[in-house]
Formats: C-alpha cells, structure tokens, sequence
C-alpha cells in the first residue's frame, strides 16, 4: 500500500509518502499563509527520494479540517487533482485526530486543539488505550472561556495537545490538573496512519463527496472545476 499523505490545514504544513505503513520520505514547513508554495515542491521532493511518481500511489490522504480556510482548500485541491488524474481515491482525515495520535500521554484524557480564528478553537477529547487513542464524543468549536469551562469540569486528568500556545496568556492558572505537551500541529505521518486503517477497511467517500470540515459557515464558495483545472496533476 502506498500512500501520499497532505497536511496543510494549519500552519504546520506537511506532506509523508508511506509504504505499508513505513515512512519513506517527508517534507515539512511552518507557515500560515504559505501553503500553496509549500505543497508542490514538497510532494515532488518526497517522490524524488524514494523514486516514485504519482502513478504509483494507491491513495492519497489529505487533512480535511477543522483549521485555516486557505490551507484546507490548498489540500484538498491538490488531492482532487491527483484522484482525478491518477484514477485513485481520497482518504479524508480530521486535524485533531492527527494532534491526538500523535500525544504522549499513558493515562490523561487527550485534549486536541487547533485555533481556528476569530476567537475560536476546535477541540475533541481522546481516551489513550494501547496502540493508540479513542474518540470521545465529537469534535466541538469553542471559546476560550468555554474550553477552560470544559477542562474545569473534568474529573480526570487532561493533557492538552495542540496549538495551546495560542490561547490567551494565562489561560491555564488555576488548572491544577491540566498539562500541555506536543504535538502543536498535525503532521502528515500522523496522517497517513490514519489513512493507511481507512484504506485496508475500505472506508472513504468517493472524490468528488469531498469536503472541507470548516467547523462553520466557509467564507467563500469553492469552484471545483476551475481547481481540477488548475492543478498540476490535471490531465
């Protein structure tokens, strides 16, 4: 199984070519609005490294979302244009999820972050088992005040991953039993895990049922035709 993973919901872009669930190459770059600029020599790097072209993936992976508009719609361009061009399907992945499999933690309750703008966060609570994380009910979009709300109210420890360092400063006074630790961004390889258990359940929409996970109403309406006809990897 050979998979090319995409990560540009936030600004920790990143992008991982995996095999069999073996990472062979990855590029990465913080960056908030360099996205665009970032993703096409990344992806043409990794192919580089380990001799392959976009004919020999099975799937793509791309984050989908909760994160920055003009990353999410930079990804999912680009992997709508390889299934396009190369006839293989789309695995999306949620950022949060990425952040969570990605937390060190042996018993905490997870908390995974990513700052969405305006004033919010999107935020969904994992329980660590062996070999990974379980999701605890739905990913939510909230305020400062909300989520600290939500840490209060917990009777178990909390391990907040993520891009913490974004909420206001002292945020986490009075929050005894609440730690933080990496990862700040979701990453691609973390991506490609999750997709790499998709993939073998058969377990993803076709192409075109692809959409952004914004959290909230999108800014702006996605012309999908002019993006296939705009990527590189369109025929």
């Amino acid at each position: 199984m050979k998979l090319l993973a995409i990560e540009t919901s936030t600004p920790g872009s990143s992008v991982a070519v995996v095999e069999d669930r073996r990472t062979l190459a990855a590029a990465s770059r913080i960056d908030r609005a360099g996205h665009a600029g970032f993703l096409v020599p990344a992806i043409d790097f990794c192919f580089d490294q380990v001799g392959w072209s976009p004919v020999d993936l099975d799937a793509v992976v791309v984050d989908v979302g909760p994160g920055l508009y003009t990353g999410i719609r930079v990804g999912i361009a680009s992997a709508q244009g390889l299934a396009a061009a190369f006839g293989i399907p789309i695995i999306p992945a949620l950022s949060v999820d990425a952040i969570a499999l990605e937390a060190k933690t042996g018993h905490r309750m997870i908390w995974a972050l990513v700052d969405v703008r305006r004033g919010e966060w999107a935020v969904a609570r994992y329980r660590p088992v062996p070999g990974g994380v379980v999701k605890e009910g739905v990913t939510e979009l909230v305020t400062p005040d909300e989520l600290k709300a939500m840490l209060l109210a917990s009777t178990e420890g909390s391990l907040v991953v993520g891009d913490h360092a974004s909420l206001p400063e002292g945020f986490f006074r009075g929050l005894t039993n609440v730690k933080t630790a990496k990862p700040r961004f979701p990453y691609a390889v973390a991506l490609a895990d999750i997709g790499a258990g998709k993939f073998d359940r058969d377990e993803y929409p076709g192409p075109d049922d692809i959409r952004p996970n914004y959290m909230r109403e999108a800014d702006v309406t996605i012309n999908w035709d002019k993006i296939h006809a705009e990527s590189p990897w369109a025929t």
